[in-house]
């Protein structure tokens, strides 16, 4: 398997398991969905909470030029950290949701 497709494998792997974690309130789902051709992943969190309408981004990543950018990232541990733990070396990971000038600090790659 090459580079890229173990990449979108292990996105996907840790995504669905994150899919399957259950929200103690509220009506709420998990879906993932996924663009291989465009390399695109992302999960979503969606439902009610009483009145209130829940749609919203927990995890956006993409693959770009052979690296993973995490566009956001709303998980407890991070995602980032998931990745290193997987295999992917912190080189091919960017922290595409802080700025470049925090990027520098992080460890991971800038662009």
């Amino acid at each position: 398997m090459d580079t890229i497709e173990t990449y979108r494998q292990i996105i996907q792997d840790i995504l669905t398991q994150h899919a399957t974690i259950n929200y103690a309130y509220g009506d709420i789902h998990n879906q993932t969905i996924f663009q291989r051709q465009q390399d695109n992943y992302i999960l979503l969190a969606i439902g009610w909470q009483k009145q209130k309408r829940i749609y919203h981004s927990i995890v956006h990543a993409d693959i770009i030029d052979g690296k993973i950018w995490i566009q956001i990232d709303g998980t407890e541990q991070g995602i980032a950290n998931e990745l290193v733990k997987a295999g992917i070396p912190k080189d091919k990971i960017v922290l595409g949701f802080h700025p470049i000038e925090v990027r520098k600090h992080t460890g991971f790659s800038i662009e």
